[in-house]
């Protein structure tokens, strides 16, 4: 009797934990994408379609995409991140601006069931910025 009071509850809280499980997991791969991109730009530099291929062939998760296309900037190192900057302006510490290339990757993730009330991100992404000089 017992049992049968407590199933549902019990139901509920395991698709809740395999819902988070499979989130996690989820995100550990397209930031992984996103990584394995980074490591094609450091080993063979600029390419888009080459950097492309390699988030989407970096994991064996189905759908994940190198959305938005990657992209190559110029900035200066600053605190808080990169700094946007011309590539042949001079940075605060007195060096030249450094080329990056940031390498972005994403997922449509799909929950097990419908949560009334509640919303879930339904887009899992990663990102990747390397120094290419």
């Amino acid at each position: 009797m017992e049992f049968a009071l407590f199933s549902p509850v019990l139901l509920v809280l395991l698709v809740g934990v395999i819902e988070l499980g499979d989130g996690v997991f989820e995100s550990m791969q397209v930031q992984n994408a996103a990584e394995a991109g980074a490591l094609y730009v450091a080993k063979h530099g600029w390419n888009s379609a080459g950097i492309s291929a390699a988030v989407v062939g970096a994991t064996g998760v189905t759908g994940i995409t190198a959305s938005p296309a990657p992209s190559q900037f110029c900035g200066c190192p600053a605190v808080g991140g990169i700094t946007t900057a011309l590539c042949t302006a001079t940075c605060s510490n007195g060096t030249a601006a450094s080329s990056y290339v940031q390498i972005n990757a994403t997922l449509a993730h799909q929950t097990i069931l419908t949560y009334p009330g509640i919303t879930l991100p339904t887009t899992v992404t990663g990102l990747a910025i390397v120094r290419v000089n």
